[in-house]
Order: C-alpha cells, then structure tokens, then sequence
C-alpha cells in the first residue's frame, strides 16, 4: 500500500461516521475523488456517488458502506453522567473500560465508559453481561448542567480508537467494517480514471447499512445499474474459536472473498473467479445460502433486477474496536474489481 493510500484510509478510519452521522466520512470520501472522477454528488439520503463515464454500458455500481457502529448520547444525569444507546450492533462485552469521543456541534469531547470495579462486584453481577443502559460515560464534569451546555442529546459516539499497524502487512482499528470497504471502491475508481472504459462506472460510499442496508437501496434506485457489486468485509476464521465448518475456511491474507450463492448472480461470481485465475490474484470462494447481509441484498432486487455480486475483505473481531485486515487483501481487492471493469462490454 502507498503512503498516500494509507494516509487516506487513516483519514476515514479516524472519521466519526455512525449510521446516521457520516458526513465527515463522507466529506473524506468525496474530497478524495473530485480530482479524478467525472462527477461527484451526494444525494438526498447522505450517499456520495462518484461516476466515470456516466453514458457507458452496462451500468456497474460498486458499494461500499461508510458508516460504522457506534452510540447516541441518550441522556445526562445531574452529576454529569452521560447514558447512552447503541447505533447498530454493538457487543456489550466490550464497552466497558473503553475511551470514546462525542461529536459536538463545538468538536470533539473525549471520555471514557465506566462501570463498577470488579472488586465491588457480586457474584451474580461478574456473570452477567452488562446492559448498555446500565454503563456510563464519564467526560469529568462536575455537574449534568455544565455537560448539557457542551453536549446536546443525541450526539454521536464512537470507540476513541485510530488505525496502527500490526505485524507484517496487518491493521487493527475500529469501523473497518466497512470503511475499507468505501477505500476500495474509492480506489477502484482512482485506478480506472484516464482508462478508456465501455461501462459506466458508480462508485459509491453509501450509509446506514448498519441498521438496514437503507443507502445502498435508494442509491441504486438513483443509479438503476446493470451490474452491482458490494464490497464489505466477512468473518475470518483464521483465529481460536472460530468453527470453519460453520463460517468456511477465510484467512487473512488469503485475498478477497468472492461470494457464491442465491443473493449473487452466477455469471458474475464466475466472471470474477475467471479474471483472478487469469491475472493470478490470490481469492477465496465463500458460500452463503442465502440473504448476505450486505449491501448486495438489496442491489440484487432494485427495480427490474441487477445482476449482482459481493466481494468481501476478511476481517478479524467484527464490531470491535480492534477490528484486524490485511493490506494485500484490500489491494488485491482493488485489482481484482479494477480489471472486472475494465473486461466489460
């Protein structure tokens, strides 16, 4: 990965962007491709479209979703307290003890999320999972009034977590799921700039997946492409505990995951297949038997129908703040879509 890939990812990875909340993610993402797409809109809904030759055929869509879990501030007590509620599916195992930033109409307000030592735990407490509603968050007011003059009900939250670098080619941060997702088809798009295509090229960061893939179905309604592919991430299963014979055999560095079942057209699952054996990408093959949970649920059934695909980036602890991928995978993802487009006619 270059270093100004890597600047870039940085950038969206540190964006507060939960469902609902992604305009800095989305102001990122956009100010990234105005130099080299032919246009960039974001529409009613917060999707930001960025297209190469608008008036080629077929029409192909690549989506990747911008938002990420997070919190809302749901309410302050009188001692400055701050509770809160989740935004899409956040484990309750791993809040506490964890730092956060509050997006403020004034910026940013650091904090951490409290909860009971365990010395002062009763049995039956230290074996429950806790509640969201029963954590707190503690930014080290003295008083609810002086917190409720810097912070308004219903700001958002999130993990206070960056990207680092791990061992090797590896990256750990929070909201993978699916920023690198939107980094590809940023990228995908970057590559192609200049080429002369026959499709038609949308690139798409789109929002609130989280909770209900609800931008990837207005945004491909807007578009009505001929093909669509989702580009999010998936369960590896490279690491303890996780059963292969339920989540299939997907490692880390592996390359992407090309997806095979009813949510995904055959002729573009084999095109996909066809083009990283020629041009000797790394893939792997993952089977899901039904719905996919992403994006490409509902391009699949936009309109009329669009021939749909998925390609995904593995991922370790999905919906943590320690999420883990590889950068190979995600530039062999790249390639991999880049020449898929650039075969089309």
């Amino acid at each position: 990965m270059k270093d100004s890939d890597r600047k870039f990812l940085n950038k969206l990875i540190a964006a507060v962007s939960p469902s609902g909340f992604e305009e800095e993610a989305v102001e990122l993402w956009k100010s990234q491709l105005e130099t080299v797409a032919d246009r960039v809109d974001v529409d009613v809904h917060g999707n930001c479209l960025a297209s190469l030759n608008g008036e080629g055929s077929p029409r192909v869509m690549l989506a990747g979703h911008i938002d990420e879990i997070g919190f809302m501030v749901k309410y302050i007590d009188e001692n400055g307290f701050i509770y809160f509620s989740s935004v899409g599916g956040v484990d309750p195992q791993v809040v506490p003890g964890q730092r956060v930033k509050i997006k403020t109409d004034e910026g940013y307000i650091r904090g951490v999320i409290g909860r009971k030592p365990i010395h002062l735990l009763e049995d039956e407490e230290k074996k429950k999972v806790p509640k969201i509603e029963d954590l707190w968050i503690d930014i080290g007011a003295d008083d609810g009034e002086t917190v409720g003059q810097k912070i308004a009900i219903g700001d958002p939250v999130v993990f206070d977590v960056g990207m680092q670098r791990l061992d090797s080619e590896l990256i750990t941060g929070r909201g993978f799921d699916d920023r690198v997702g939107a980094y590809v088809a940023a990228r995908v798009l970057t590559e192609l700039a200049g080429e002369q295509l026959k499709a038609a090229l949308y690139s798409v960061a789109t929002v609130q997946e989280e909770i209900g893939l609800r931008g990837a179905r207005t945004s491909a309604y807007g578009i009505s492409p001929d093909i669509g592919i989702a580009v999010d991430v998936t369960f590896a299963s490279d690491f303890p505990t996780m059963d292969k014979k339920k989540s299939g055999d997907i490692k880390l560095g592996g390359g992407p995951v090309i997806a095979r079942g009813p949510n995904i057209t055959p002729r573009i699952f084999k095109a996909l297949v066809e083009i990283a054996e020629s041009a000797e990408i790394p893939y792997q093959v993952q089977s899901i038997s039904r719905a996919t949970g992403t994006d490409a649920n509902v391009i699949q059934t936009t309109r009329a129908g669009v021939a749909t695909g998925l390609v995904s980036i593995p991922l370790r602890y999905m919906h943590t703040p320690v999420e883990v991928v590889s950068t190979e995978d995600l530039e062999n993802s790249v390639l991999l879509l880049q020449k898929f487009i650039a075969q089309l006619d």
